[in-house]
């Protein structure tokens, strides 16, 4: 039912993943600039958010944060729509991304709690699966409104709260163990409330990682700058969530045979390739090769690395996933920012910078990568 409910919400919110930019530039006259100030503050509250969220989600019920954090991302559509001018844009998108920032942790940690190690992979494999063929869904069904109505793009913010209001809905029929409650506040109790050495370990080489990995909106201006127009933009970002759905169960399945770091070390190693290509192609048919390439990277550690994470804080698992995926959007944050300001006229340089370093990380995790998870403390010597 979870997976139910992230599939129609990411529907909404992908349908207007490539719209929101033109949106902002062409429709209200904001300057590029803002679009930057816009994502950056949205983003910026979510990292935040899921840190506390995830806190909250160990001493508290975890639907209620649920069902208030997709509310609040519902709703924004429908601000957008009514937006005239970009400061209005900038308060829903505040209020979109704080709606992820308060569902996410929660979410996870009501997946983790409902299963095993031995299946928690392909549990998150399968609600990353669900939830990007929402992304796969979304985009299409916003470019056919696009040119159905004539090129006109606020009527699609109204249309893509149909979906979102079908997520919310859902949540009425998500069941969430009465007794949990009080199982996380004894375990909480028992470890004093922290998060073991390996995870610590864990999420800080996820954070270095984290440095290269810039938003794929900038993934989406190198295909425009190879030659793809709009669609072509739309549907080669489509054939990457393709690639992503399809892929995350069976990444999930297999993470729970082998070492989940094994399955995100390959992940790391599919970036680099992405990355490097992106970044010394010189024609747009490459673009239609590495992005639905660069989708196996996302399925191969999105659901993964939340599976790893849980494995490591089971006593504390909204805590350990809401630190997790704040870190992760600090990084994620501060490497677009590296990024933006050294992509120049082309963005061939932090491509090329991000895949090489990607390559030497995804090297040290396959192969040294077991003393991450070692619960010994590490050698002197």
């Amino acid at each position: 039912m979870l997976s139910g409910v992230s599939l129609f919400q990411d529907a909404a919110s992908e349908m207007l993943y490539p719209v929101l930019p033109l949106f902002l530039t062409g429709v209200l006259g904001a300057p590029p600039s803002v679009v930057g100030l816009i994502e950056g503050l949205a983003e910026g509250t979510a990292s935040i958010l899921k840190a506390a969220s995830g806190w909250l989600a160990d001493r508290w019920r975890r639907k209620p944060l649920i069902a208030a954090g997709y509310g609040l991302s519902s709703v924004s559509k429908l601000l957008i729509g009514f937006a005239t001018a970009w400061p209005l844009v900038l308060v829903a998108r505040v209020a979109d991304r704080t709606g992820k920032g308060i569902r996410g942790a929660p979410r996870d940690a009501l997946i983790a709690d409902d299963t095993t190690k031995a299946d928690r992979g392909r549990a998150f494999g399968f609600h990353r699966a669900a939830d990007t063929l929402g992304a796969v869904i979304g985009p299409l069904i916003g470019l056919a409104f696009y040119y159905a109505l004539d090129q006109q793009m606020r009527p699609l913010f109204f249309i893509a709260f149909i979906p979102a209001a079908i997520s919310v809905g859902l949540i009425a029929f998500v069941h969430e163990r009465t007794t949990t409650h009080q199982e996380r506040t004894e375990a909480i109790a028992r470890r004093g409330g922290t998060l073991p050495p390996a995870y610590r370990r864990v999420v800080a080489f996820l954070a270095v990682f984290g440095l290269v990995n810039f938003t794929d909106a900038l993934l989406l201006l190198r295909a425009k700058e190879l030659g793809l127009g709009f669609a072509g933009v739309v549907v080669v970002y489509t054939l990457y969530n393709a690639t992503y759905s399809l892929l995350s169960y069976p990444a999930g399945v297999w993470s729970d045979r082998v070492p989940r770091r094994k399955v995100f070390a390959l992940g790391i190693g599919v970036f680099a390739v992405a990355y490097l290509g992106l970044g010394i192609a010189t024609s747009a048919a490459w673009v239609w090769v590495l992005l639905p390439v660069y989708g196996a990277f996302t399925a191969l550690t999105d659901g993964v690395s939340r599976a790893w994470v849980a494995d490591l804080a089971p006593d504390a698992t909204g805590t350990a996933l809401g630190v997790y995926a704040g870190v992760s959007g600090a990084a994620s944050i501060a490497a677009g920012v590296w990024a933006g300001l050294a992509w120049g006229e082309t963005g061939r340089l932090p491509l090329v910078i991000s895949g090489s370093v990607a390559a030497v990380l995804a090297t040290v995790l396959w192969v040294a990568g077991g003393r991450l998870e070692s619960t010994s403390p590490p050698s002197s010597s």
